[in-house]
């Protein structure tokens, strides 16, 4: 199992008095191979997890790869942006939907569920994702 990993799912992951760590605990111990991520996602978690080497430990034990580069995207990123201005996105969701458009056959692991099922990936498909269980 693999996927694209957004900012609460690393930071359930990383904290276990989250209340989602089970989840992404979970998430974690079944991933066969690194779950993709990006610098903006990394920035996120590291500030709200309070470690840069907790964070970017994960980076160098091979559990995260960085696997995007925003020079190279930048204007469908802009896109992206004029497209969900309303929504006001952060720069890591914006990311992460052209991460989804590029790694069409692997979901997102987010606690972000009311976002990432308005948000749509080529215009108009749904993007893949894993949720937390509600309740």
């Amino acid at each position: 199992m693999t996927g694209i990993a957004d900012t609460g799912f690393l930071v359930a992951f990383l904290n276990r008095r989250d209340r989602h760590h089970e989840w992404a605990d979970e998430i974690g111990m079944r991933a066969s191979e690194p779950l993709l991520t990006c610098d903006a996602v990394l920035a996120e978690t590291i500030f709200q997890v309070g470690s840069v080497a907790e964070v970017l430990g994960l980076v160098q034990e091979g559990f995260l790869q960085l696997a995007f580069d925003l020079r190279g995207n930048l204007n469908e990123v802009l896109d992206l942006a004029e497209r969900y201005r309303d929504r006001s996105p952060d720069l890591a969701d914006l990311c992460l939907i052209r991460m989804s458009e590029l790694y069409e056959r692997l979901p997102v692991f987010t606690v972000d569920e009311k976002d990432f099922r308005v948000y749509r990936r080529n215009k108009r498909d749904v993007i893949p994702i894993i949720c937390p269980p509600r309740g």
